[in-house]
């Protein structure tokens, strides 16, 4: 064992504070890194290691690199946005309209209307089909908390069913259990919210099938999946409408808040226009009806819309980086697989491990300078807010059983191979432990 001693100056504080949690060999690397996040310029700390002191640190790994992907775009990135700087049209500009038009090609949809997040996109598509109390909308509980928030906030109540086991979607088999759970508590039921989970297109055929059936709407959830393809179509042509989400870790993201709502009816299209601007007219002469400020700024258009320039290279890589990690894997891990008829996005690359291994796994990760996350270790229905939501009869066992086991590694278009088998090496080395 050795000791040194580290003095903290003014430039390197920061870098040290970031790098603590990587140290290589540390015995007590919590402890460490606990200490220099306390340290005040000037300061100085023994650090023990437990092999040579001079060992390499690894270097943390970002979950996803937005700063290599700013590097591709270039120039070309910062003239859109002070385009917008100089031009001064900063609440729907005419780059929101060029957006909703590249949007609306992209994807196949006759319209697209902008909107301030994906949260608000749900929200504006509910209060269009007037969605309010005594209304039961299903959606999953293993899913981001924003589809679920949606339908509560208008008053209405969320039935939560359960998901598939391979991909995590909504499954179809368990929507019958779902509408008599809503019956049951006295609601009306009027329509479901599928998720594309973490890339994957949900199944929408038999969704769709269920709610013609039933006298049910359909509004998809691309927040993760826009870009994504069902059986040779784009999301954003399933359902009433398709909402997706321009957070910066998205695929397609912006450098703020932003979300879209995709749809083929020319009547829900002005209703959306009208409620993202306090209900106004179209003529601006009068609130015709109660709205919300749900604008998308024009400089987070100018953004996306260079970003949508290179979005299905993006998407090309990301399949191909799913691929490697397939086989990197196989063996060590249960690992995702799209479906034949599908392409997924892989907005995130989620694996399974058994339960009482997870944790290991995460905290081996970490110290080899690999971030992984947790989506979700608590579903929807087990969180404070919706615990009061009624929950398919069969209980939910997929649901509870993901929460468990599944763990996201580093996932985005510019991780390269070299770096990918490094973290597949580190985790088959910390699952044969």
């Amino acid at each position: 064992m050795s000791s040194t001693r580290l003095l903290v100056c003014e430039g390197n504080v920061a870098e040290y504070r970031r790098s603590a949690q990587f140290v290589a060999g540390s015995t007590a690397s919590e402890a460490y890194a606990a200490t220099l996040r306390d340290l005040a310029p000037g300061s100085s700390v023994d650090i023990v290691f437990a092999a040579d002191p001079g060992a390499a640190i690894p270097a943390p790994l970002p979950f996803i690199d937005l700063g290599a992907q700013r590097r591709r775009l270039g120039p070309a990135l910062d003239e859109a946005i002070l385009r917008v700087v100089h031009g001064g049209s900063y609440i729907l500009g005419p780059e929101v309209a060029d957006l909703e038009a590249a949007l609306a090609e992209f994807c196949g949809a006759r319209h697209v209307v902008t909107c301030s997040d994906g949260t608000d996109a749900l929200a504006l598509c509910l209060m269009a089909k007037g969605v309010g109390p005594g209304h039961a909308v299903i959606c999953p509980s293993f899913t981001y908390t924003a589809t679920a928030e949606a339908v509560r906030r208008l008053g209405a109540t969320p039935v939560f069913a359960d998901v598939e086991d391979a991909r995590f979607n909504l499954d179809p088999d368990g929507l019958p259990a779902a509408l008599a759970t809503a019956r049951a508590a006295g609601l009306d039921p009027v329509g479901i919210i599928p998720v594309d989970l973490f890339g994957h297109p949900a199944d929408y055929d038999p969704l769709r099938a269920f709610c013609d059936a039933h006298g049910l709407w359909m509004l998809a959830d691309a927040a993760q999946g826009f870009g994504a393809t069902y059986k040779g179509r784009r999301l954003g042509t399933f359902g009433f409408a398709t909402t997706t989400s321009f957070f910066p870790a998205k695929p397609l993201g912006c450098y703020g808040d932003g979300g879209a709502i995709c749809t083929d009816d020319a009547e829900l299209d002005g209703l959306l226009r009208s409620l993202r601007f306090h209900g106004l007219s179209p003529d601006r002469t009068d609130n015709t009806r109660v709205g919300l400020t749900g604008r998308l700024d024009t400089i987070q258009a100018a953004i996306l819309l260079q970003k949508l320039t290179i979005f299905d290279d993006e998407i090309a890589a990301r399949g191909r980086l799913a691929e490697r990690y397939g086989a990197g894997l196989a063996g060590a891990a249960l690992t995702p697989v799209a479906a034949p008829d599908c392409v997924s996005v892989w907005a995130q690359y989620t694996i399974r491990v058994a339960p009482e291994r997870r944790d290991g796994l995460a905290t081996a990760l970490k110290a080899a300078g690999i971030p992984t996350a947790i989506y979700y270790a608590r579903p929807l229905h087990r969180q404070t807010a919706y615990r009061d939501c009624p929950v398919a009869g069969n209980g939910l066992p997929v649901t509870d059983r993901l929460a468990t086991d599944v763990i996201s590694l580093p996932m985005h278009p510019y991780l390269e191979e070299a770096t990918q088998d490094r973290i597949i090496g580190a985790v088959r080395g910390a699952l044969a432990a």
